[in-house]
Parts: structure tokens; sequence; C-alpha cells
């Protein structure tokens, strides 16, 4: 049971990295990468400017609140599951399911700043930068693990019973 517990904790560990990992990459594109990449030739302090001037910004403080809402998640996963003596292999579906989720926290976070850019820049509000695209390959890979391992579990529990 010691071993079963020590898993629980690993995989919430893991957890809340790989969902904190996945907030603070998004909020690098959001804020930094893909505004350069959209305003090619200016630095961010003059990006911040222009959309200053316009009326607009990056809207830092609605990117972190809507990323963060992921890490807190994870972090009340990570207790629920460790106190609650949740199965590793559960925890580590919910986590999955954080990461898959990751891409609709990314859309609704770099929404506002987007159509900043696009409302100062005179462009389209999508990503410039080629830097989301990890992110959407972490949430792809991360349902795919969660098939399987859904998969694993289902047929786990059905030999059990």
């Amino acid at each position: 049971m010691a071993s079963s517990r020590r898993a629980t904790v690993w995989v919430s560990l893991v957890g809340v990295v790989a969902v904190a990992v996945y907030a603070a990459v998004a909020a690098l594109q959001i804020m930094v990468l893909n505004p350069l990449a959209a305003a090619p030739g200016r630095t961010l302090d003059q990006i911040r400017a222009d959309m200053g001037e316009a009326g607009e910004s990056l809207s830092p403080m609605s990117v972190l609140g809507i990323l963060g809402i992921g890490v807190v998640v994870s972090v009340v996963v990570a207790i629920v599951a460790i106190v609650g003596r949740m199965p590793a292999a559960i925890a580590a579906m919910v986590f999955l399911g954080l990461v898959v989720l990751g891409t609709l926290g990314y859309f609704a976070a770099s929404f506002g700043a987007g159509m900043g850019l696009a409302d100062t820049y005179g462009i389209g509000g999508a990503d410039y930068s080629p830097w989301a695209r990890p992110l959407y390959a972490a949430s792809l890979v991360a349902l795919g693990a969660l098939l399987v391992l859904a998969v694993r579990e289902m047929r786990h529990r059905a030999r059990r019973t």
C-alpha cells in the first residue's frame, strides 16, 4: 500500500509541474513571443507603448488569471489525490485531462491580447509565433495518453470483477 501512495504522490507532483509548465509556456507565448512575431522589428517595450497609445493592452493580469486557474486546479487535485488516497492511474488521468484542457485555457487567455494586437496593428488576431504549436502538441499527446490509460484502467477493473 505504501508503494501505491508513493506512486500517487509522484504522479501528483509530476502532474502539478506539467500543468504549471504548460501555463508558463502559454503565458510566455501570449505576452512575449507572439507580440514580437506579430510586430516584427519592434521591441516588446515598443509594442506595449503602441498598444497603450491605441488604448489596448496585452492584458497580463487576465492572461495570468486565466492560466492560473489550471495551476490552482492541479494543486487541488494533487491534495485530493494524496489525502484521499486516489489511485495513481486515476490521478494521472485527471492531470492528463487538465493538460488536454490547456488548449482551451490558452485560447481564452490569448484572446484579449490577440485582439489588442490586431486592433493596434491592423492584423489578424491569430498566432504569429509558431510557439503555440508545442502547446497544442502537448495537449494532443496528453489526450492520446489519457485514452490509453483509460482503456488500460477499464480492462484492469474488468479483470478484477
